[in-house]
């Protein structure tokens, strides 16, 4: 087992604040949390209201149980899991009810001060949503929550190996979208 990242120290503290306040520590939680779990969830269901879904359906049920995450041995996985949970929930539900997808625009909420940073961050993410769910998944939850394959297999519930090659054949594909927009930047 690997030892947990500041991150998820910050997290096991916010839920102990939580434990011991009750529902007035939830800000404190989900200021520290939310953006993360948004991002994550865009993945899971291609749409960023959905997402936002997601992870306030994730966080009403913490509020209505505030002792679940102090009580779990790692409480960032276990929000992440929810989240995944959540989010397979809403997406299959819209599934069920609309015969079209909802392609809403993937933007974040976070200022971007140059244009550039906007338009890689905007290939990203488009290149990210060609990717199968699964695949996209992992690669947020390796490059930007910083896990690792064995972290990433016990939320997704899938073995480590699995994991790893999803992260292999994404990254292959993203390289090679992402390729061209990488060779029209000129050196400087």
């Amino acid at each position: 087992m690997t030892p947990p990242s500041p991150f998820s120290d910050l997290v096991r503290l916010a839920t102990t604040r939580l434990a011991e306040s009750g529902v007035a520590a939830l800000a404190g939680l989900y200021d520290l949390v939310s953006r993360r779990l948004v991002r994550y969830a865009v993945t899971i269901t291609s749409n960023q209201h959905d997402a936002e879904d997601a992870v306030s359906a994730a966080l009403v049920r913490i509020a209505d149980q505030p002792l679940l995450l102090s009580q779990t041995r790692r409480p960032w996985p276990y929000l992440l899991r929810m989240v995944r949970n959540e989010s397979l929930l809403i997406a299959r539900g819209r599934r069920r009810w609309s015969m079209v997808a909802d392609l809403s625009d993937l933007r974040t909420r976070c200022r971007v001060d140059e244009l550039e940073q906007e338009e890689t961050y905007r290939a990203v993410w488009m290149a990210l949503r060609r990717l199968p769910a699964a695949q996209a998944e992992v690669v947020v939850l390796k490059i930007w929550e910083d896990l690792t394959f064995t972290q990433i297999a016990e939320i997704l519930e899938v073995p480590p190996n699995t994991a790893a090659s999803r992260y292999r054949y994404a990254m292959q594909k993203l390289s090679q979208v992402l390729k061209p927009q990488c060779e029209e930047v000129p050196d400087a």
